[in-house]
């Protein structure tokens, strides 16, 4: 379990890290040394004297992390809170990884309409169980085959006929011939809580809440 002595705040790598950094310096979190060129996976920092540790972690592991205790906070897609639903508190949305999660398809095949209740599609994505919950209230049943990247290629190698996954721009979709079908949620990055953690330490995280609620607020009004 955690050293009590120091919080520890589970950080996603990849592109949403870029955002993130700003906002966490914003309320005061800076890690001791730069995130991108580090190969370590744990960086000190400091809060007002508290002392912090950063953990570099894949995206989808943020939400577990916090949920077992190994960080007391984190930042996590709305994607994978919605997609694993972890025990953990979600008190800010801050408003950054803006996207929506879609089910998208060759444009012909959407165009030709909706699957009709009743009938098999196989669906490619990995958000298995939010693609499955949606499919089951169409009535359609859904064969779900989990990819961890590149849906886009599923239905042009004719491996499935949806697909389910984040869109920003939809360049990649249009690049490949595929259209939005249906938006199923708007997803941005969210503030996660241990609930023991805050049971614990309420007065050093409700700070951190506090300041990182100023820092969103101050980066709309920028």
């Amino acid at each position: 379990m955690n050293d009590h002595r120091v919080l520890t705040i589970a950080l996603s790598k990849g592109r949403i890290l870029d955002q993130t950094l700003p906002l966490l310096a914003a309320a005061g979190l800076t890690p001791a040394e730069d995130v991108h060129t580090t190969r370590k996976l744990m960086v000190d920092g400091d809060y007002h004297g508290t002392a912090v540790r950063f953990l570099i972690i894949r995206a989808a592991d943020v939400c577990t992390y916090v949920e077992q205790g190994a960080a007391d906070m984190g930042i996590a897609g709305r994607d994978s809170l919605l997609e694993y639903r972890p025990r953990v508190y979600e008190p800010l949305d801050l408003e950054i990884g803006c996207c929506r999660m879609c089910v998208c398809g060759p444009k012909g095949l959407v165009e030709a309409g909706v699957p009709e209740r009743g009938s098999r599609i196989r669906v490619a994505t990995k958000y298995d169980y939010l693609a499955s919950q949606y499919f089951l209230t169409q009535g359609v049943q859904a064969e779900i085959i989990h990819l961890y990247g590149s849906m886009e290629l599923a239905p042009l190698v004719g491996m499935a006929e949806r697909i389910v996954d984040l869109v920003e721009t939809g360049g990649t979709l249009k690049a490949n011939g595929l259209v939005e079908e249906t938006t199923l949620f708007d997803i941005s990055s969210r503030l996660i809580v241990n609930p023991a953690s805050f049971a614990t330490r309420r007065e050093q995280i409700g700070a951190i809440i506090a300041a990182l609620t100023d820092a969103v607020k101050a980066k709309g009004e920028g």
